[in-house]
């Protein structure tokens, strides 16, 4: 069954189990109040017809004026007959809700009837066990009973009178539930559709993506659904990025591969025709073999950081001497590319607890990648200081190729490469940048890198925190 089947059959039945429970509940709660209602009739008419009569009796000084008594409260019917199995018209009948089922029978102190309003009884005889509500008369001026008034209300009929109204009650609540259900299903309908229809179109979209066609899911709400859309979005974005990183990649490893290989081969070759020296051959040789190494190396690195296995081993070190060293190691390729490498210190610089090694090499491929971007003339200054917040900062300045705006954002991504410098016929795989933040941020730094676009040169600063200072 599909999931949106299981959400409009779920509201139903919630719907219908509610309905249910509430006509339950209500017809039954109404139907125990009716009864208490009925017993309640008998109690507080007799109460009031007593007090009524007790005015009556006392204005009077007797029973003469009982009759008026009994009009006021309702109880004289005109037209009834006095035997008890007499007709009456229906419409009559619901005139007065209290009309024919009540029977009122005054008696006076002695146990004589004094009237009754149904005529069963003559005024005069002796008084039987009677049925009812019995409630005294009292003269209102002297407090003394002066007889008693029966009232006896058919509880047949209004039990049969209740019944009808629960009835009715229950019929219309019946109908008032099937409009709610009906409403209900349409509800669950189109709620079962807003739900299922992102995720159908999520389903949909993620087969597209499986088949290589990258799609988008429209976003047309701000609630959890439009950010499972608005997710789903950033994650086919990084998809397409990580895709065309990973075209780059194998482009450029094979033509990292390919080219030491090449030489190889060739030197090899020539190597065996006699052609070339044995010397001069295993120079080229052992230099290309370097460059493999190197790029394995890197495939190596970037392995442990992704796994977030880079382990450093800590210990104090001096800043200037590391940058010093750096600058040496890296004069021989300046001065090939006749580039200017310069250092420049500004005050003390602190000793810090480093891995010197791994400081070293990512130094050294922002270093390398200056190098290879600066043209012949250029300068390359790297320069250390330590910021208002005791924060060791070093940044190496080129005057080179530059980097576009669009680029300064991805150039840490791994395998990314910028335009210029594969027309600038720059060689890389585009993970020293990456494997440098790996290294620093291990470290609790940050690196960064800035410029002002294409031949404007740029700027990468690393910043490590004062809390490994010695």
């Amino acid at each position: 069954m599909s999931l949106r089947w299981q959400i409009m059959g779920a509201t139903v039945l919630v719907v219908i189990l509610t309905v249910l429970t509430s006509v339950g509940v209500g017809y039954y709660a109404t139907q125990a109040r009716l009864g208490v209602f009925v017993d309640q009739i008998g109690d507080d008419q007799a109460v009031q017809l007593a007090r009524n009569l007790s005015r009556e009796y006392t204005a009077a000084g007797g029973w003469a004026t009982v009759d008026r008594a009994l009009s006021e409260a309702g109880y004289i019917y005109q037209g009834i007959s006095q035997r008890e199995g007499s007709e009456e018209s229906e419409g009559e009948h619901s005139e007065a809700f209290h009309r024919d089922p009540v029977r009122v029978v005054i008696v006076d102190a002695d146990g004589l009837v004094v009237q009754d309003n149904l005529s069963a009884l003559l005024p005069g005889a002796a008084v039987p066990d009677l049925a009812g509500h019995r409630e005294t008369v009292l003269d209102s001026g002297t407090n003394r009973a002066v007889g008693h008034v029966y009232v006896d209300v058919n509880r047949e009929f209004l039990s049969s009178e209740s019944h009808g109204f629960l009835n009715t009650l229950l019929y219309i609540t019946l109908i008032a539930g099937a409009l709610t259900v009906g409403i209900a299903i349409l509800l669950a309908a189109w709620l079962s559709k807003r739900i299922t229809a992102p995720v159908t179109a999520l389903t949909e979209a993620t087969q597209a993506i499986a088949q290589g066609d990258p799609t988008r899911l429209p976003v047309t709400s701000s609630d959890e659904l439009g950010q499972m859309s608005t997710a789903f979005n950033r994650m086919t974005s990084a998809l397409e990025t990580q895709r065309e990183l990973r075209r780059r990649l194998i482009n450029d490893v094979s033509h990292e591969l390919n080219t030491p290989l090449s030489v190889i081969q060739l030197e090899a070759n020539a190597l065996r025709d006699g052609l070339q020296t044995p010397e001069s051959a295993s120079d080229h040789i052992i230099q290309e073999v370097e460059k493999l190494h190197g790029l394995v190396t890197d495939l190596n690195w970037l392995a442990e950081t992704d796994h977030s296995e880079l382990r450093l081993t800590l210990e104090s070190t001096s800043v200037h001497d590391l940058l010093a060293e750096e600058v040496e190691r890296w004069q021989p390729q300046s001065q090939t590319r006749q580039v200017e490498l310069s250092l420049e210190v500004s005050g003390d610089l602190p000793d810090l607890r480093l891995d010197r090694m791994r400081i070293s090499q990512a130094l050294g491929n922002v270093v390398g990648n200056a190098i290879h971007c600066t043209q012949a003339g250029g300068n390359i200054l790297i320069r250390a200081v330590v910021e208002s917040d005791e924060t060791l900062a070093i940044s190496i300045i080129d005057d080179g190729i530059g980097i576009d705006a669009a680029d300064l954002p991805h150039v840490f991504d791994r395998f990314y490469r910028t335009d210029q410098s594969r027309s600038h016929g720059i060689a890389g795989t585009g993970l020293g940048l990456a494997i440098t933040r790996a290294i620093v941020e291990g470290h609790g730094g940050t690196v960064s890198i800035t410029s002002n676009g294409h031949g404007q040169g740029a700027t990468v600063a690393v910043r490590l925190p004062s809390e490994g200072r010695e």
